[in-house]
């Protein structure tokens, strides 16, 4: 009696999760996807994906990645044959603390850049501030700016409490306080504030990449470096082994300014040994173009022995966005015609700075996630690049971003793909 009663209840189960399962799939082919992306070449490096998928988004999230997704209860088909469907690009290192204070350069003044008119035009959703504002200031800055953007806006906090007022400011080594720096990160603002700046110090010494390290273990967060102006350079190797930790970044990777830095590539072109050990120990090297921190002579020696940098980002302000820099797809494009892959640079600019800032949930497409896409279209033709110096390196293939969503909306459509069709009817 208790066998028959036992068999009963089991098949009463078993019934009850097939009903639950084909209600489940009633459910799922019942709901609106509010954008489909058809056809596209899907790379999501963080999925292993690279191949030709639909990429479906609703309610601004992504539904389902998966090849030939019917087009049957789609508000928005979209059309990307040919082009390459990618996360949202994340741009690790911005200067986006724009203001109106004179006195200042960086922080609240006027090189620093509002990201939403150059951030969606070149795929990227996702930006990190680097350093420009500190403890100080921080607040100002996601009033004035993080919380008026339409882009995604994360940041470094300047181990100098007022960060990027003026490069006298930035020297004061009272104003390097690890307590306050780390408090603001794990206390106040552990969803904004991903990691910590040291930068510009004149010093003769690791006075501010150390205080800088104090406050990264205090909030375990990373720290990401711009040594230079030192006189005389100091040792970069020291940094890597003996100051930075594993997961630390240096930023201006392909820098070249012997006078006050040291760079990775020797006179005779050789990429210096323990640059090689540094990276193998964790080091994250960046690129951080800028306007004055890129050249073709230490970056195409490097990639051509090995020596890659780990996330390529643009160091956006006014001085680089209309120089060598231009953009985040003009720079990744750049990389491309250096001999890297397509695939080797999105990897670059989408899971690889997501890992290195903790932020798994960004530079991905998995399902149920935010729905931040960028689609581009690969040109074919006769181009060139520039490096800061002003050096132009010939080219034959450069990403033009078609396409752009943040959080399933389109904000950049270069040539009204995701529109529908104007005709002379009326209305």
């Amino acid at each position: 009696m208790n066998r028959r009663n036992s068999l009963s209840d089991n098949l009463s189960a078993f019934i009850l999760i097939l009903c639950a399962c084909l209600m489940s799939v009633q459910n799922v082919q019942a709901q609106m996807i509010d954008i489909l992306l058809k056809g596209g070449h899907v790379i999501d490096p963080k999925n292993h994906i690279d191949s030709q998928m639909d990429v479906a988004i609703i309610e601004g999230k992504i539904f389902q990645v998966a090849p030939d997704i019917s087009v049957k209860n789609v508000k928005k088909v979209i059309v990307v044959t040919g082009m390459y469907v990618t996360p949202g690009l994340i741009d690790m290192h911005v200067h986006a603390f724009q203001g109106t204070d004179l006195h200042s350069y960086i922080a609240n003044g006027w090189d620093a850049l509002p990201p939403d008119g150059f951030t969606f035009r070149a795929g990227v959703t996702t930006v990190v501030d680097a350093g420009s504002s500190g403890w100080r200031n921080f607040r100002l800055f996601k009033e004035q700016t993080i919380d008026r953007s339409q882009t995604r806006i994360l940041a470094f906090l300047n181990i100098v409490g007022n960060g990027m007022v003026g490069r006298f400011e930035e020297q004061d080594v009272t104003d390097m306080n690890p307590v306050m720096t780390a408090y603001m990160i794990n206390r106040l603002f552990p969803d904004i504030l991903v990691g910590i700046k040291s930068a510009h110090y004149w010093g003769p010494d690791f006075t501010q990449v150390d205080r800088a390290v104090e406050a990264g273990n205090l909030a375990n967060v990373p720290v990401m470096v711009d040594l230079g102006e030192h006189h005389p350079p100091l040792p970069i190797e020291e940094l890597f082994m003996k100051h930075l930790r594993p997961g630390d970044i240096w930023t201006h990777t392909y820098a070249n300014a012997p006078k006050d830095r040291e760079v990775p590539v020797d006179e005779n072109g050789k990429v210096k040994p323990f640059i090689f050990e540094a990276q193998k120990r964790g080091i994250i090297f960046d690129v951080g173009h800028g306007g004055g921190a890129f050249y073709f002579s230490q970056a195409i020696p490097s990639i051509q022995q090995g020596f890659i940098v780990d996330v390529i980002s643009s160091d956006l302000h006014t001085g680089s966005m209309n120089s060598g820099m231009k953009d985040m797809a003009n720079l990744l494009s750049k990389f491309m015609n250096m001999g890297l892959s397509v695939q080797d640079v999105i990897l670059r600019a989408t899971m690889n700075p997501a890992k290195v800032i903790k932020r798994p949930d960004l530079g991905n497409l998995s399902i149920g996630t935010i729905a931040d896409v960028a689609v581009f279209s690969l040109r074919k033709g006769d181009f060139g690049f520039l490096d800061v110096s002003g050096k132009k390196l010939k080219g034959t293939q450069k990403l033009e971003t078609e396409l752009t969503i943040r959080a399933g909306k389109i904000v950049w459509d270069l040539n009204g793909i995701g529109a529908p069709v104007w005709d002379a009817k009326p209305q």
